[in-house]
């Protein structure tokens, strides 16, 4: 059995790591699937999704942080994007981060280890956002 499902997000600032580990998994129970594969992706070139910790708020800040040391808004390091819409920083996190992941299902519950939670990136908003979620097994 193949269920489809499309989680809408919504994101206040420019730049935001959302945990949406609740949002999933209520998805997963609803289907019912007792063993299978969640997968989840992000149609966006500008917005990614990823497995972290999702205990310590800290984790989230370090990683926006650190991203925005490595990649600003502007270029740096004596480099400047040709991309003329000013958001070549968005695409370039969004290239690192990824646009998808997939978890195991076991007895109708994510499979994901103590401290991790699914995360939702977003590099160039605010904006609505969707993620496809697709659920797999029996």
């Amino acid at each position: 059995m193949i269920e489809f499902n499309e989680l809408r997000v919504k994101t206040s600032e420019r730049e935001a790591i959302l945990d949406i580990t609740n949002e999933i998994s209520s998805i997963v129970r609803k289907c019912k699937i007792k063993e299978g594969v969640c997968r989840v992706f992000v149609p966006h070139t500008t917005a990614g999704i990823t497995i972290n910790e999702n205990a310590d708020p800290s984790v989230k800040r370090d990683i926006s942080n650190f991203l925005n040391k490595l990649i600003p808004i502007g270029g740096g390091l004596g480099y400047s994007y040709t991309h003329g819409e000013g958001n070549s920083d968005a695409h370039i996190k969004c290239s690192l981060t990824g646009h998808s992941i997939e978890i195991l299902i076991h007895n109708n519950r994510l499979m994901l280890g103590t401290w991790q939670g699914i995360m939702f990136a977003e590099y160039d908003g605010p904006r609505n956002r969707r993620v496809y979620v697709q659920i797999q097994g029996e």
